[in-house]
């Protein structure tokens, strides 16, 4: 709230710099902590036995990057439905020419991701002024629309059955793991970077109230297209790479479905953190298919329940109920730390002495 507050009101509070400052030593243990967990990351491969589990950390990976992407759609306040046919736009586009062109993979990833930034801002300008379940269901509709004409592209596009024959990246799933990881974490910084640089605090000035934002010179449509434009790019950029990785591109694996569990997983760790997807993807993928495999029918139904007990009585997802009990102990600590002095004394060096 007080980067907005800057960006409305330049110069800014003496209260909100002290406050910044405050943050500071916070901020440095986030990044150790995050350090510390690519570490783990990056030594994982060492302790995993079995391809099964690398294949679910490589899903992981891939859906921790578009589930952000679709998060940071949203901090203009766009709430996107077609955040799947944004990762088939990036998955055909790469499959296409991979198949038909015999283009090598390391040209056909990165146009998928170029298509994606594309055909995401050609849709976002028409819709930019639309705001809330109009939007929605504006995007929604477009998401239906893009998914068939793409089963409706003959033998170029393989159909409804999808299009095989794509070209691996490696022949060992191990390489398929730190490529994955590697996009991650690149994709992850530039997403952290744009959010909270002026432009991503410009956004949320747009999505708090886009009448003061305008009042103040802030583009309405200008950001929110922006904010499409970069969250479908790296959506089609692992779109493109999971197209290669699994061989085929195939339209039940971007439709409303997959947006549906995207969605679930940004709910679930927190719509309004930064780190809220890559905990709903903990949560609802990685730990479910790690421990629970034997349960596997019944997981939807879990899932459900979990979504529904967060929606109820946790609205900013687990890293919400996280930092509620943090702030909690951080006080009652400080609370406990500061000196009681008695009621009815008087100070030594207390006026009037």
């Amino acid at each position: 709230m007080s980067e907005v507050k800057a960006v409305l009101a330049p110069g800014g509070d003496p209260a909100d710099r002290g406050e910044a400052s405050r943050a500071k030593p916070r901020r440095w243990s986030g990044i150790g902590a995050v350090g510390v967990v690519m570490i783990v990351l990056a030594l994982l491969p060492l302790a995993i036995s079995g391809s099964y589990y690398m294949h679910v950390l490589i899903l992981a990976f891939v859906y921790v990057v578009v589930s952000s992407g679709f998060r940071t759609i949203s901090i203009s306040g766009q709430f996107n439905i077609a955040q799947g046919a944004f990762m088939g736009v990036g998955a055909y586009a790469a499959a296409i020419p991979a198949v038909w062109l015999h283009w090598s993979p390391w040209v056909t990833i990165p146009l998928g991701a170029v298509a994606a930034t594309v055909v995401g801002s050609i849709i976002a300008y028409p819709f930019a002024r639309l705001r809330t379940v109009y939007y929605a269901m504006g995007t929604l509709f477009l998401g239906y629309v893009i998914m068939n004409l793409i089963t409706a592209g003959g033998k170029t596009t393989g159909m409804s059955t999808g299009l095989g024959g794509v070209q691996p990246l490696f022949s060992n799933r191990t390489h398929y793991y730190y490529l994955a990881f590697g996009l991650m974490v690149v994709s992850m910084a530039c997403m952290y970077r744009f959010e909270f640089s002026r432009i991503g605090v410009r956004m949320k000035a747009v999505a708090q109230s886009h009448q003061v934002a305008a009042s103040v010179g802030i583009g309405e449509r200008r950001n929110r297209i922006l904010a499409v434009a970069f969250g479908s790019f790296f959506t089609g950029l692992l779109g493109a790479f999971y197209c290669h990785y699994q061989g085929v591109a195939s339209p039940s694996s971007y439709g409303l479905g997959a947006t549906l569990l995207i969605i679930m997983y940004v709910l679930v760790g927190g719509l309004n953190s930064f780190w809220g997807p890559s905990v709903g993807v903990l949560i609802l993928l990685v730990i479910p298919e790690f421990y629970f495999r034997d349960l596997k029918g019944d997981l939807p139904y879990v899932t459900a329940a979990i979504l529904l007990i967060i929606a109820f009585t946790l609205p900013d997802g687990i890293v919400g109920l996280v930092n509620l009990v943090k702030n909690r102990i951080v006080k009652r600590l400080g609370r406990g730390g500061l000196p009681q002095q008695p009621e009815g004394e008087v100070r030594a060096d207390a006026p009037g002495d």
